[in-house]
């Protein structure tokens, strides 16, 4: 018997409420009402290496008809790095249908980092990222809009039939970039109707090379 959505909410009341008793500060409540929520995840070290922030929608449906909405936010995760941990997150998803999940997705990511701090992996260099770019190059940071490997923005779409390719990408609207102390800020609006809309304006946004690799984006719709 398919769950209530009475049901499913009380799962996704308990599941947040062990992971916030779990991961004390790291875990970090960005929105309730639209359930977002955000959680920093190191390398286990007392002077940690690499960290990264995982970000999660918890759309209705979850965790018995519809998986989390995710974003992975580190100015190192690249490429085969970015690809080979998503690949992971997502198989643990089909491993663990309709059951909650992100305990699993939190250390399977710490896993990853501690492998990396153990091996003989360079540390990642943050010392410049979107947030802190330099007061002269804020005038290209709309315009500097360049492909990058692998989108930031990662859906499980095995529960759904939908193609989202039949949603319109409504119009974005770009703030002015505000710099406080070299780090920079900007706000980005969208007018949106649907979750995939959603997805597809944080695709577009995450086309743009210093956006993809800021360490604190953060979004939210309703």
């Amino acid at each position: 018997m398919a769950a209530s959505d009475t049901e499913r909410a009380q799962q996704q009341i308990d599941e947040i409420e062990a992971l916030s008793s779990i991961y004390g500060d790291d875990w970090c409540v960005v929105d309730e009402n639209e359930k977002i929520y955000c959680i920093k995840i190191n390398d286990c070290l007392d002077q940690p290496k690499w960290t990264l922030c995982l970000q999660v929608i918890l759309p209705p449906g979850y965790p018995t008809a519809e998986p989390p909405i995710y974003q992975l936010n580190a100015p190192w995760l690249r490429g085969q790095d970015y690809t080979e941990l998503a690949n992971s997150l997502e198989e643990i998803y089909v491993q663990n249908l309709g059951e909650s999940i992100l305990y699993l997705w939190v250390e399977k990511i710490r896993e990853v980092l501690v492998e990396k701090a153990q091996s003989s992996d360079p540390e990642p260099d943050i010392r410049k990222t979107t947030e802190e770019v330099d007061e002269d190059d804020g005038d290209d940071f709309l315009l500097d809009y360049q492909p990058i490997q692998e989108n930031q923005i990662k859906t499980l779409n095995c529960m759904t039939s939908e193609n989202q390719e039949d949603e319109e990408l409504p119009p974005i609207h770009h703030g002015n970039p505000i710099t406080d102390r070299r780090s920079t800020f900007q706000a980005h609006l969208a007018p949106v109707v649907t979750t995939r809309q959603v997805k597809r304006v944080l695709e577009k946004l995450y086309e743009n090379k210093k956006i993809a690799s800021a360490t604190h984006n953060i979004y939210a719709y309703r």
